[in-house]
């Protein structure tokens, strides 16, 4: 492909990406909006696979492909009003299982507290309910029988895709700084393995180091 061809197809797949309403709710089958976005530039997905974008969401991706509109694709679900997840205080456990699922860092609290949802923040996304090992979660409408875009302002949108973008550098930052935690934990073990293991045979001591080694060398992989 031609580096204009390229630049078209990402230019393109910008476009896409701004038409969604970045809930990142996965409910077109992909795990986020601008996957989808790219999907779609790419063939490999439908414009109709969006149910919070509803039906004016469909069209607005109809013109930017030049494809025919199409009702929404029922598998993926259905034009609805727009609704905010609300914890109910007196079952939530503080697993903190929300907030991991939360894919805009709408959900604040600390292990074994009651949660809190930012109102402001939630997309509606849905995704913290199957989370929720008490279902202590709820949705409440808040659109007063708005649905899609109706329900959904462009800055709702911009501001739900900065945040979901620092929700993926966080998580990121967070992965790369465990590794690096526990690459410098198996290090200092493999200093000293005899002290740092009950472990006395040498056979038994080699066969340890020999996997702490084999571990240390694919996480070094992954740095790389």
């Amino acid at each position: 492909m031609s580096s204009t061809a390229l630049d078209e197809l990402a230019n393109l797949v910008q476009q896409l990406d701004q038409a969604l309403p970045q809930t990142q709710c996965t409910r077109c089958g992909y795990p986020d909006c601008r996957s989808y976005a790219v999907a779609i530039a790419d063939g490999q997905a439908e414009i109709n696979q969006c149910p919070p974008g509803g039906d004016e969401g469909v069209q607005r991706l109809a013109r930017l492909t030049g494809k025919p509109t199409l009702p929404l694709n029922p598998d993926n679900g259905i034009e609805a009003t727009r609704a905010l997840a609300v914890i109910d205080e007196a079952w939530c456990i503080g697993c903190t299982l929300c907030i991991k699922a939360c894919p805009v860092d709408c959900i604040v609290g600390t292990p074994k507290q009651m949660h809190l949802i930012v109102a402001d923040q939630c997309t509606g996304c849905e995704l913290c309910l199957p989370a929720c090992p008490v279902d202590c979660i709820t949705m409440v409408e808040v659109s007063e029988g708005r649905s899609g875009w109706a329900a959904w302002s462009a800055e709702q949108a911009d501001e739900a895709r900065q945040r979901y973008q620092f929700h993926q550098l966080r998580v990121a930052r967070a992965e790369i700084e465990n590794n690096d935690r526990l690459r410098k934990k198996a290090e200092a073990k493999l200093a000293d393995l005899p002290a740092a293991s009950k472990l006395t045979d040498p056979k038994a001591l080699d066969a340890k180091r020999a996997i702490i080694e084999a571990a240390l060398a694919r996480a070094r992989a992954r740095a790389k």
